[in-house]
């Protein structure tokens, strides 16, 4: 975990993420850098609940709720009641 948290962190000022991030972690990245269609293709293919966690805080930054609450019910989450930026902090700590 320790490895991941330096590579996502390092690949920030990339144009890609690490190659050996999981995907709810490159999902976030991607995010970070603007690309939403590419962060939600590469948590949407993932089956873990930390990949539906990250999804369901896509489908709620860009107002989509009732997507935001599926996604949080599949990752086994409370749907997020805090600010945005709060919510983001949450996940990359939990992930981080």
């Amino acid at each position: 975990m320790v490895v991941n948290v330096a590579d996502f962190i390092a690949s920030l000022d990339g144009a890609a993420p690490a190659p050996d991030l999981n995907a709810p972690l490159a999902g976030l990245w991607w995010a970070a850098k603007g690309d939403w269609d590419r962060a939600h293709k590469i948590v949407q293919d993932d089956s873990s609940r930390e990949a539906a966690w990250v999804h369901a805080y896509l489908h709620r930054v860009e107002g989509d709720l009732g997507n935001a609450g599926y996604w949080y019910r599949q990752a086994g989450q409370p749907a997020a009641k805090d600010s945005l930026e709060a919510e983001w902090e949450r996940i990359a700590k939990a992930l981080i």
